[in-house]
């Protein structure tokens, strides 16, 4: 049995460009595309009326429990 290599490769997100080494997250706008964490934190707001600054107070209280 072979073993599934866990490691993730980084990758550079086509919507911000950052380079993520997280797991990533799939948009929800074409069901296909890989984005990093925080561009599809961004999206499933966006999808529920968030504004862009309340999207990155969220994002920031994400990244500061993290730590």
């Amino acid at each position: 049995m072979k073993k599934k290599d866990s490691a993730i490769k980084p990758a550079v997100c086509p919507r911000c460009g950052k380079t993520y080494t997280e797991r990533p997250s799939v948009s929800r706008n074409d069901g296909t595309t890989l984005l990093c964490p925080d561009c599809g934190i961004r999206e499933a707001l966006e999808s529920i009326g968030v504004c862009a600054a309340e999207q990155k107070q969220i994002i920031e209280l994400i990244h500061r429990s993290q730590a």
